[in-house]
């Protein structure tokens, strides 16, 4: 009975004994030498892995710099010129500057502008809200104000005020995560040197849009006519600014006969 329990002792022992040895073998002659400058590149990222640099999070950023020839070092809006500096150094490239983005919330349909239409009880999101006939809203194209945007944001940059989200530029990032939760796409990124903002998303004719919100953009070509530069285009009944034209002259807002277009001091985190 002994010498039986003995031999399966042995046996498993030497089984595992040839397993582990099988293991540091394969792990020795299977090794992949780290590239030294991914790990460092991924260092100085900031680990949002937003997407906004167009890769799959900080990792796949960071691989494609460090393997890859060609790759701007100025992609990653979170981490602005702070990062692009960092990358360029550990690259030995030259410095590439960052255009800092911010978001910004195209609706101002807040409680006092617009109304509900509905009373909604349901999944209490803006994606659930917007399956059930586009939303509670009279206006279908605006805020749903339900927070997604303020659930993703990683600093807390938006919050839910009159019943629209609000953004903080000063904690914005840029990382873009709030445009992809909106399910209404209206929020928007901006160079954050930027100062106005078309506070509005409904395509609807002027009086139908006017009809469920009164700061509704009622497509009257004003701001377009006014701008010197002719950054704004009216298309599909709303108003849209092309900012790489724009010169923050703020004409366009002051011409606005509805207050739909917002002249503010926008700049991000990042130049706080």
């Amino acid at each position: 009975m002994i010498e039986a329990v003995l031999t399966a002792v042995i046996a498993v022992t030497a089984i595992g004994l040839l397993c582990a040895v099988v293991l540091v073998v394969a792990a020795i002659v299977m090794h992949v030498k780290e590239n030294e400058k991914e790990q460092k590149i991924r260092d100085v990222l900031p680990g949002a892995n937003c997407g906004a640099c167009g890769y799959a999070g900080c990792d796949g950023y960071a691989k494609a710099l460090a393997n890859e020839e060609g790759i701007a070092t100025n992609l990653c809006t979170p981490g602005a010129d702070r990062v692009s500096q960092a990358i360029a150094d550990i690259l030995g490239c030259e410095f590439e500057d960052t255009i800092e983005m911010v978001a910004t919330v195209r609706c101002c349909g807040d409680c006092n502008n617009t109304e509900k239409k509905a009373s909604y009880s349901g999944v209490n999101t803006c994606a659930g809200a917007k399956m059930l006939f586009g939303g509670d809203g009279a206006c279908t194209f605006g805020c749903l104000g339900y927070g997604d945007c303020a659930a993703i944001c990683p600093h807390g940059a938006i919050c839910m005020d009159d019943g629209i989200a609000r953004i903080d530029a000063r904690k914005c990032i840029g990382c873009g995560l709030c445009v992809k939760s909106c399910p209404n796409k209206l929020i928007h990124m901006m160079p954050d040197v930027k100062r106005e903002v078309i506070a509005c998303h409904n395509k609807q004719k002027g009086a139908d849009a006017r009809s469920v919100c009164k700061n509704a953009c009622i497509a009257c070509g004003k701001c377009a006519k006014v701008c010197p530069v002719g950054a704004i285009v009216v298309a599909d009944n709303l108003a849209s600014i092309k900012y790489d034209k724009c010169i923050s002259c703020s004409k366009c807002s002051e011409v606005c006969p509805v207050g739909c277009i917002k002249t503010a001091d926008y700049s991000g985190k990042h130049r706080q």
